[in-house]
């Protein structure tokens, strides 16, 4: 399973965005993070809007504009920041109920794969920013 940069931009940013929260009197601009993370701009400003319509930032305009979390970090999962990018966590070919061979059936290895997909997505649901952030996940074994 491979999650794609959709979903790796947006953690990153989303703990950038945590970690600068605290100590920011305004809200942080996207050209800061952007900056910081080595990410295109027009990259994150389409990541954002997602994120925002989902209920995860909430955004300023104007002189010091810029983006804050909707609630703590530490109520926010890793999950729902990569689901809220329509990025999907499974691990297996197969799509809304068809199976991933050519006529329709699962392959051998389907269980496998899909037992893999629920680790990871319970996994991400485990972690919340205020874990990435804080550095408490080293040596932490999955849930």
């Amino acid at each position: 399973m491979r999650l794609s940069t959709k979903g790796r931009y947006a953690v990153m940013a989303m703990a950038d965005l945590a970690r600068r929260e605290s100590e920011a009197v305004r809200a942080v601009a996207l050209a800061d993070i952007a900056a910081r993370q080595e990410i295109s701009l027009s990259y994150l400003e389409q990541l954002f809007a997602r994120l925002r319509r989902k209920g995860l930032v909430k955004s300023a305009r104007g002189p010091g504009g810029g983006y804050r979390l909707a609630r703590e970090a530490a109520a926010t999962s890793i999950a729902e920041i990569v689901h809220a990018v329509d990025e999907p966590l499974r691990a297996t070919r197969c799509h809304a109920g068809k199976g991933c061979m050519i006529r329709g059936e699962r392959c051998l290895t389907h269980d496998l794969w899909a037992a893999l997909g629920d680790r990871i997505e319970d996994y991400l649901a485990s972690v919340t920013l205020a874990d990435v952030v804080g550095g408490r996940l080293r040596g932490r074994a999955a849930a």
